[in-house]
């Protein structure tokens, strides 16, 4: 999937856009290296939008899930 921005978005505000919460926005970035630089975009720049991994529900630490 992906994104196409418009003028002045930001990491955080494409996260919340697509995602539902900013707190995706390093997720987008790792996605996304050749524009980690940008802070605000310009319109018309595609972003790599992947599916979010699957969350792990429960208080063990992440060593206990693998296996």
């Amino acid at each position: 999937m992906s994104y196409t921005t418009i003028s002045g978005d930001t990491w955080d505000g494409i996260a919340k856009n697509v995602y539902g919460q900013e707190k995706y926005a390093d997720f987008l970035m790792q996605h996304n290296p050749g524009k980690i630089g940008v802070f605000r975009f310009d319109a018309g720049v595609e972003i790599t939008t992947p599916a979010l991994p699957e969350e792990k529900s429960g208080f063990l630490p992440p060593w206990k899930f693998e296996g």
